[in-house]
């Protein structure tokens, strides 16, 4: 029992040292804390200012000669029984995991309430809130915007409060509930007596419930959103919010994104234009040439590029399947990574024999380090590989989702869009390139480049 969220009892030793208390009476050893630590430098605080304390169970005084070495092994033993009661605790909920058990923290989950069944069921209205912020992610606004629009209608976030962090949205969007899956044990704790907690990076199983209840998000939908994170990592700087245009522009000239500036701002004439963010950050006379242009230019100029591709519709939906089955095929992958799986189990093996017959007999060091070593550089180089096709697998299955929701939207449109649709410009675009002579390449997510 750590004293570190025990307000009370930091209350009443506080009041104890002003000189408030000259007498502290304690049921037990093991309520007073069950941190040998926290219980020895609290009773010696105390006997600094000659405030005695007493537990009834034991019969032990603090000012007696004996009370301090009775207490240490008291407090020694409520420590032992608070690790085995954590062990056991934790050994239970495992196991639950592993029976497939859904044991979730239902007060602090935006969009679901326990079911009957006991697994997630949909809050019609709290759902609407969670397709909204997946709906403005992939519309281009950032973690922060997102959460400052939260804020600002009074939503209340998943634990209640009024304030809304990054941190709330980043974990939303990456949360395989809302797809209809359960992942349990993604953290764990470190030490049972502070509660200390960190992401289990493979020191535990993880177990992992596919299609366990309805989902919010469908899932293509959500692993799109997956793609968008990874996309905007390798940005390498914050993402603007300010418009579905931001990330993007590109530059044909120097490479750099387009940023969104405001020209006479105080005046009627008051607009918004898209210009080269590198333009000026380069003082030689190797700057970028590419021109500014203004929002209408590129809407006019996007619904022309999407009406050319819609000319050919049956045409480039038919490429985009065939794309699917050539470019996005894990066959091969899946295949490497069983074998690398099979090969890391044996070397894992092979190790532990090592070890095991190194520590039975009298065997050369030398000869045994070269052999064990060995198996480490494999094993090392193994796992190493493993993420590299995982990786792989990874941007394979996204590009197949991407090509399937670019299917979706293309099939739900008619011939001719002749409204800007911010929801349709982030599902088909994956970028807009800008020349020096002012022409715009617009690439689809299909990876159809037209030039207007």
């Amino acid at each position: 029992m750590n004293t570190k969220k025990r307000e009370g009892f930091k209350k009443m030793v506080a009041d104890a040292l002003a000189g408030k208390i000259d007498l502290i009476v304690t049921k037990s050893v093991s309520r007073f804390a069950r941190n040998t630590v926290d219980s020895l430098t609290t009773i010696r605080q105390l006997k600094e200012k000659q405030i005695e304390c007493f537990f009834e169970k034991e019969q032990i005084w603090t000012f007696d000669g004996k009370g301090e070495l009775l207490i240490t092994i008291m407090s020694s033993l409520a420590q032992e029984e608070s690790r085995s009661l954590s062990e056991n605790v934790t050994w239970g909920k495992r196991k639950g995991m592993a029976d497939g058990k859904v044991c979730l923290p239902w007060k602090r989950i935006l969009g679901y309430e326990k079911g009957e069944d006991g697994l997630p069921k949909i809050v019609p209205a709290e759902a609407e809130i969670i397709r909204r912020i997946y709906r403005f992610f992939m519309q281009g606004k950032t973690y922060a915007s997102i959460a400052r629009i939260m804020q600002a209608e009074g939503i209340p976030s998943p634990t209640g409060m009024e304030k809304w962090n990054i941190t709330t949205v980043q974990n939303m969007l990456r949360n395989e509930l809302y797809k209809g899956d359960i992942c349990r044990q993604k953290t764990l704790t470190t030490n049972f007596l502070n509660k200390s907690c960190k992401k289990n990076e493979g020191e535990l199983p993880m177990f992992y419930i596919a299609e366990s209840h309805q989902p919010i998000i469908p899932p293509d939908e959500w692993d799109a959103v997956q793609v968008e994170i990874a996309r905007r990592k390798t940005l390498g700087r914050p993402v603007s919010s300010n418009s579905p245009f931001s990330t993007k522009i590109k530059c044909g000239d120097c490479g750099g994104y387009f940023g969104r500036k405001v020209w006479s701002s105080n005046t009627p004439y008051r607009k918004y234009i898209w210009r080269c963010n590198e333009r000026y950050r380069n003082k030689s006379e190797n700057k970028c040439k590419t021109p500014h242009t203004k929002e209408d230019e590129i809407v006019r100029r996007f619904l022309s590029a999407f009406n050319q591709l819609m000319s050919n519709r049956e045409n480039i939906i038919e490429d985009c399947r065939l794309a699917q089955q050539v470019l996005c095929d894990t066959t091969n992958i899946d295949a490497e990574l069983a074998e690398l799986a099979q090969e890391i189990e044996t070397l894992e093996v092979l190790t532990r024999q090592a070890i095991a017959e190194n520590t039975r007999q009298a065997i050369d060091q030398d000869e045994w380090n070269k052999r064990n070593g060995v198996y480490l550089t494999r094993h090392s180089d193994a796992v190493k590989r493993t993420a590299e096709l995982e990786a792989a697998k990874t941007e394979r299955l996204g590009k197949s989702n991407t090509l399937d929701l670019f299917i979706r939207d293309t099939l739900s449109q008619g011939e001719i869009l002749t409204e800007f649709d911010e929801d349709i410009w982030a599902a088909v675009i994956d970028c807009v390139t800008v020349n020096a002579d002012s022409s715009m390449v617009f690439k689809f997510k299909n990876g159809a480049e037209i030039k207007v």
